[in-house]
């Protein structure tokens, strides 16, 4: 019998503005602990794709449709467990009596592998009941269409964001959550997932400068030279073009960081594609490189994305080959990109 160990986490929840908005406590399972096989089998984490993001918020702007913030209170307890898992009792609350007693735990907690997936499933099965059909090419898009009017519900973990024109539709579909989740309201978005949304008659603008600032100060980079281009022009790096970064866990900490970014800032998708290649064996060459996308940052960090109302909408498809491209070992990058084109 595997038992797993578990700690307390405190969190200080801020607002868009950078005002304290709460202070939150949380007890979290060990999963590291956890034996796969044992304790947990599948793991799944409902995780967004900034390509769908991006495809809805052109169809929200275009629709003008209403966005909702929603918020699932602790919703990895409401995942049901298949698994048995046993965890020693939570300091401050152990049995006196019996102190070498363990939990054995029948919902999901915070830390398990299993969480995630658990709570995933949960909601899925419920929304399926009450008509709404999962994305083919995105397992965390769900939609549904009655009397001629649409709705679109995102997930990214325990966030949800709803999208409709109808307010009555929309309305009904969160009071039905809320009777089967505890849940908060958060009305018009404004600020998730790292990401601040400014909306306008113009359209809507999404960035994550407040994302970059503390990212910066937390590296000691905000005071640096501001590059202009996120990458040098017309260098390739290759995986031993010089000696080896002795810190290889800070290399795949700060690249790992920066896919993130990718949401508003598709400009960098290139070069952190080619940062990525390197994270088994990062040198010194790769780090100096990843230190200029991230003065490139430093210079650019109020760009964002602007969604504004489409006129016509058109798909495209495109292919390329860049044959024998790569250094080390003269393979080829192939690949097919679909476009949908907003004219406004």
């Amino acid at each position: 019998m595997n038992i797993i160990s578990n700690k307390w986490v405190f969190r200080v929840k801020y607002n868009a503005n950078g005002d304290v908005d709460k202070f939150k406590a949380r007890l979290v399972a060990r999963g590291f602990e956890q034996t796969a096989g044992v304790d947990f089998h599948e793991t799944f984490s409902p995780v967004i794709k900034p390509c769908t993001i991006r495809l809805i918020f052109t169809l929200v702007v275009t629709n003008q449709w209403s966005i909702q913030q929603i918020d699932v209170n602790n919703a990895f307890l409401n995942g049901d467990l298949k698994e048995t898992v046993y965890m020693s009792q939570p300091e401050g609350f152990a049995d006196s009596l019996h102190p070498t007693y363990v939990c054995k735990l029948q919902k999901a907690l915070y830390g398990l592998k299993q969480a995630p997936r658990a709570w995933f499933l949960k909601l899925t099965g419920f929304l399926s009941s009450i008509g709404f059909k999962q994305s083919v090419a995105d397992s965390s898009l769900f939609y549904e269409s009655s009397n001629g009017a649409q709705m679109f519900i995102l997930i990214y973990v325990d966030d949800i964001r709803s999208f409709g024109g109808d307010s009555k539709q929309i309305s009904s579909v969160i009071q039905l959550l809320n009777d089967q989740f505890a849940l908060k309201t958060l009305g018009e978005v404004d600020y998730f997932l790292g990401m601040e949304a400014h909306r306008s008659a113009a359209g809507l603008v999404l960035s994550q400068s407040k994302y970059i600032h503390d990212f910066l100060v937390k590296i000691h980079m905000l005071d640096c030279k501001p590059s202009l281009t996120p990458i040098s022009t017309g260098h390739k790096l290759s995986l031993k073009d010089n000696k080896e970064f002795d810190q290889p866990s800070l290399y795949r900490s700060v690249v790992g960081t920066l896919q993130y970014l990718t949401f508003t800032r598709p400009d960098i998708a290139f070069t952190i594609n080619k940062l990525s290649q390197f994270l088994h064996q990062p040198t010194m060459h790769h780090w100096l490189t990843c230190k200029h996308l991230l003065r490139y940052l430093r210079g650019t960090m109020s760009l964002g994305i602007m969604f504004k109302p489409a006129a016509r909408m058109l798909l495209e498809a495109y292919s390329d080959a860049d044959w024998a491209s790569s250094v080390d070992d003269r393979k080829s990058t192939v690949d097919i990109v679909c476009f949908l084109v907003v004219i406004c």
